[in-house]
């Protein structure tokens, strides 16, 4: 066998282990992203109308019939939209609390202390029953995130998705998280609770001391 007939056996066997490492490595499974990644990463986004349907949240409903009680609402409000988790519907906040006691909670999926407390709050408005309505306030732009959490917590409690914090910019809450900002009928601002709670009786009594 000639020298050129061995160097092109040779390339040949060359090019051919090339291919086959490189079909090797097509075929292989994409390697798992880590938690906390971006979305782009881990392929197509989630299904909200699936995760909508799991939360099993109450729509934020507007009554005409209480407006009386506050006007057109608390005026700090006026001109918020936010989105409903529920349904993602827009959401004319003053008007969904005209007339109305509201104890709003502050949270996002990756509080803790947040997290803790939610339960507390579905227990604190069984408790308290139609006369205070709890409206939870996801401020974090992961929509996905929150309403997988209040799944998973079984809270079922009328909830806006707030990722810009409009709520808490016209209300001037701290930006701590969490934290309840109790609303008197009248529209005004109660009291502002920058603060955890561990039980719905906590709650309780905080409400009670606002004096709204």
């Amino acid at each position: 066998m000639s020298r050129s007939t061995r160097w092109t056996i040779a390339i040949l066997a060359l090019v051919v282990a090339l291919l086959a490492g490189l079909v090797h490595e097509l075929r292989r499974e994409p390697a798992a992203v880590p938690p906390g990644r971006g979305a782009a990463l881990a392929g197509p986004g989630p299904d909200l109308t699936a995760l909508r349907k799991r939360a099993d949240l109450p729509p934020c409903r507007t009554d005409p019939g209480r407006a009386g009680g506050g006007g057109a609402g608390p005026r700090s409000l006026r001109g918020v939209t936010v989105e409903c988790a529920s349904d993602g519907a827009p959401v004319d906040v003053a008007a969904m609390f005209a007339g109305r006691r509201v104890v709003l909670n502050l949270w996002a999926y990756w509080c803790g202390p947040c997290r803790d407390e939610l339960r507390a709050f579905a227990e604190y408005q069984r408790r308290a029953g139609p006369e205070v309505m709890v409206v939870t306030v996801h401020q974090d732009d992961n929509a996905a995130a929150g309403l997988a959490l209040l799944a998973e917590l079984g809270v079922r409690l009328p909830t806006l998705q707030d990722g810009r914090r409009q709520l808490a910019a016209a209300l001037r809450v701290p930006k701590v998280m969490p934290a309840t900002v109790v609303l008197a009928a009248d529209g005004s601002v109660a009291r502002i609770l920058a603060q955890p709670f561990a039980n719905a009786e906590e709650i309780a009594a905080a409400v009670d001391n606002s004096g709204s």
